[in-house]
């Protein structure tokens, strides 16, 4: 694996982002694409878990982020 995957169990992590919300007992499903410097370049507010991935490697290629070489 070539990223980290978070748990936030306290949903302090979600509560920084703006992900919790009143009235919902889950936070918002969004992704943040971080920069290797910590910086967000972008947010998917409108997860689609069929596409996901997919646009997940779409923006990618927007931000320009080099592709793996496999």
């Amino acid at each position: 694996m070539d990223y980290p995957i978070l748990s936030d169990p306290e949903k302090s992590v979600a509560k920084a982002y703006g992900v919790v919300h009143e009235g919902r007992s889950l936070p918002e499903r969004w992704t943040f694409f971080i920069g290797v410097d910590g910086n967000i370049l972008a947010v998917d507010k409108k997860v689609n878990a069929a596409s996901h991935g997919k646009d997940c490697a779409e923006q990618l290629g927007a931000l320009n982020v080099a592709r793996r070489k496999k």
